[in-house]
């Protein structure tokens, strides 16, 4: 007996069975190319080991696009849904706790019920009687071997998990909503330059309509004036769809129908580009990413689920307790003489299930190495986003570089056009040709900024948001920066 309650004691505190979690190892490499990262790419300078911001589209300059984040994050429902996601979870694992508590019951049971003496041999008549119980119980279970910690600690992970897809979705939901207002502006842009280049070529074609009434130039000169303004024309209706589909998606991800939307007022010359990007080391971006701390919190669960599969291999231990009265009145419920009581233990042990238990165990195991795998193909998929996004970025360098210069050369075109027009040199046909020209190379290099900009938005949702502020550069509306 002397030896009994420390031996029992050592057993009530237990252990807990199975691995315990360690996070898997950060990424060896402090850089995402084998050739080292640049420290800038055109005006934008890379800070290494910094971290983006919270708010990072705030980058961008752009109060309407703000806007539009904000109002998305608070509406769109599939944000909401990975909310109420994270609140089952967290639910389930309050409800989880519950079983470190004793488990307390009452029960009242009036009945009226009949006896037959027959049933013992004898030939006296069956009486009738009244029995009223009322009862406590009150039961504990000993987790000896932890296996309820570790289904806690399975609950937890999973809850980890909700809470960093929930986190994803927001990340995902406002990089979808800046690429979608840069699409809306752009297309916008790039439709008034499409309306400038068919307003032009009709008076192309007005001039040289006059040359051929005048007898100065040939019927067939025409033609493909005319076939230039049908593709011109031709450009505007995908353009004004791809426009229109634009605007109704960013009124689903704002949480609205489609005639619920107003046209987004952002222009795209008023876009900012940044002047300093973050660059978090890679051993910052798997503590930081969602998709890799979601896939980390469901590696951990497998984990546990090991513990959970071992502990059923080893008995189970509960305390119970039970106390009440009965009676067969009312009057007589609560006297010395009618209580009950009863006090025990419960032990069951596994010894015979044809090896369930322990395929059980192997499949916790194998389900873990899955995990483990997972995990590793997540952080690999993440890396490589971002070695892609940078690796974008400078090719948008170069390619922007490219038809600036292309711009230039089609304005300084344009601007001896109309000098020569003016002096007399050249005719206004000239001039025109060279505005239309003018326009198109606008065009095009539109679309490598609005490509840029949407890469620099997927730069910062592969690093997966959260750090310092970023403070925006300026950008003048022809494309440079200051």
């Amino acid at each position: 007996m002397r030896i009994f309650w420390p031996v029992f004691f050592l057993l009530l505190a237990g252990c807990t069975v199975g691995p315990d979690f360690e996070r898997p190892d950060a990424p060896r490499k402090n850089q995402y190319e084998a050739g080292g990262d640049p420290d800038r790419i055109g005006g934008m300078r890379f800070g290494k080991g910094k971290v983006p911001a919270e708010n990072w589209w705030k980058v961008f300059g752009s109060a309407e696009l703000d806007r539009a984040v904000e109002e998305g994050m608070a509406r769109n429902p599939t944000v909401q849904a990975a909310q109420e996601s994270l609140k089952a979870s967290e639910e389930n694992l309050r409800a989880g706790y519950g079983i470190f508590y004793p488990q307390v019951g009452i029960a009242a049971n009036p009945a009226r019920q009949k006896f037959s003496p027959a049933r013992f041999g004898s030939n006296a008549p069956a009486s009738l009687f009244n029995l009223i119980t009322l009862s406590a119980s009150v039961s504990y279970a000993l987790d000896l071997f932890g296996g309820e910690k570790r289904s806690i600690e399975n609950l937890e992970s999973r809850t980890e998990s909700a809470r960093q897809i929930l986190s994803g979705t927001y990340l995902s939901l406002t990089g979808n909503i800046v690429n979608t207002v840069i699409a809306v502006a752009a297309y916008r842009s790039e439709i008034a330059i499409g309306e400038s280049l068919v307003s032009l070529q009709k008076e192309e074609i007005a001039i040289a309509e006059k040359q051929v009434e005048a007898g100065v130039a040939s019927g067939q000169s025409l033609l493909p004036l005319k076939s230039q303004l049908d593709d011109f024309e031709a450009s505007l209706p995908p353009l004004r769809q791809k426009r229109s589909a634009a605007e109704h998606l960013l009124a689903t991800l704002e949480g609205r129908e489609p005639a619920e939307g107003e046209p987004s007022g952002i222009s795209f010359d008023a876009l900012a580009e940044p002047s300093d990007l973050p660059l978090s080391l890679p051993s910052e971006v798997v503590k930081r990413r969602p998709d890799i701390l979601a896939a980390e919190a469901e590696l951990h669960a497998a984990s546990a689920n090991i513990g959970v599969a071992t502990a059923a291999l080893f008995p189970s231990f509960a305390l119970n307790a039970n106390y009440g009265q009965n009676a067969g009145s009312m009057n007589g419920l609560f006297g010395n003489q009618a209580n009950f009581w009863s006090l025990g233990a419960n032990v069951a042990a596994p010894v015979f299930n044809g090896g369930t238990l322990v395929a059980q165990k192997r499949e916790a195991v194998a389900a873990y190495r899955q995990s483990l795998a997972q995990y590793r193909q997540t952080v690999l998929s993440a890396l490589a986003q971002v070695a892609d996004s940078i690796r974008a970025l400078q090719h948008d360098e170069e390619l922007v570089k490219a038809e600036s210069r292309s711009v230039g050369d089609a304005k300084d075109a344009l601007h001896l056009a109309q000098v020569g027009y003016r002096a007399g040199t050249s005719d206004y046909l000239q001039a025109i040709s060279a505005r239309i020209r003018y326009q198109q190379a606008r065009s095009v290099h539109l679309q490598a900024l609005a490509q840029r900009f949407q890469d620099i938005t997927a730069y910062f949702v592969s690093l997966g948001g959260s750090g310092a502020a970023i403070k925006p550069r300026a950008r003048t509306p022809s494309g440079s920066t200051r």
